[in-house]
């Protein structure tokens, strides 16, 4: 099968919309999540979960870990519960074929040989405030990341980027990209009606995004991190 026919096959997968919410509560949610608090965000059964959360691992596009969530080992312990991941990789389809990946690779080989981080964070951090600034664009920065794809979360007073929207170029040039993400977001603080507050640092995950932001109504003198609506806890249960 070539890569193609293995993304078609993968979008397939998502063609059901119970098997594409579980997809999405899974993806967005940092760590790993088990069948019950999957079938109770999507609103089905345990077992219909189940169904189509294993079909999401046949579909490349899960992953599954086993482990005791109560950190005992030996009898009486229970047995280790299934949770389930985003895949690593990504299922890009383009019809017709287009090659956009090569033409950006390429790009970020000469602006790198040539040393223009500079130069790129600068027009990043340009594009960034003008975009924020566009008629109609939300104020609140949480929600402008989510709609671009960061799948932002609350860990206490941060607000942490579940996903880069550039993993695979970031993966190559690292320091470029990063720096142009970073330069990015701060413009789009700056244009935001809702930014000001706000400061971007370099704080990267594991499996996550290279930034982390804070704001000073969060983390001001004596102040207590709010609950944010729709941040995604950590769900794992037997």
């Amino acid at each position: 099968m070539s890569s193609e026919d293995a993304a078609l096959e993968a979008l397939v997968a998502l063609g059901d919309p119970v098997r594409r919410g579980l997809y999405r509560h899974v993806s967005g949610t940092p760590g790993e999540v088990g069948r019950d608090a999957a079938a109770e965000a999507v609103g089905v059964s345990r077992s219909l979960a189940a169904f189509h959360l294993d079909k999401l691992v046949e579909a490349g596009l899960l992953e599954v870990g086993f482990r005791r969530l109560s950190g005992r080992s030996g009898p009486g312990s229970g047995r280790p519960s299934k949770l389930y991941r985003r895949a690593e990789g990504e299922r890009t389809v383009s019809v017709p074929p287009r090659s956009y990946d090569t033409a950006s690779r390429l790009l970020a080989e000469v602006v790198e040989r040539a040393g223009l981080d500079g130069e790129l964070q600068a027009a990043a951090r340009s594009a960034g405030e003008a975009s924020g600034g566009e008629p109609g664009c939300e104020a609140d920065p949480v929600e402008v990341l989510r709609a671009r794809g960061y799948e932002p979360f609350w860990d206490e007073g941060t607000l942490r980027l579940n996903n880069c929207p550039f993993h695979a170029l970031a993966d190559q040039f690292p320091a470029l990209v990063c720096g142009m993400n970073l330069a990015g977001i701060e413009g789009l603080l700056k244009g935001l009606p809702g930014g000001q507050d706000w400061g971007a640092a370099m704080d990267p995950l594991p499996h996550g995004c290279c930034v982390a932001l804070e704001t000073a109504k969060r983390t001001g003198p004596g102040a207590e991190p709010e609950a944010a609506a729709g941040a995604p806890p950590s769900h794992a249960e037997p």
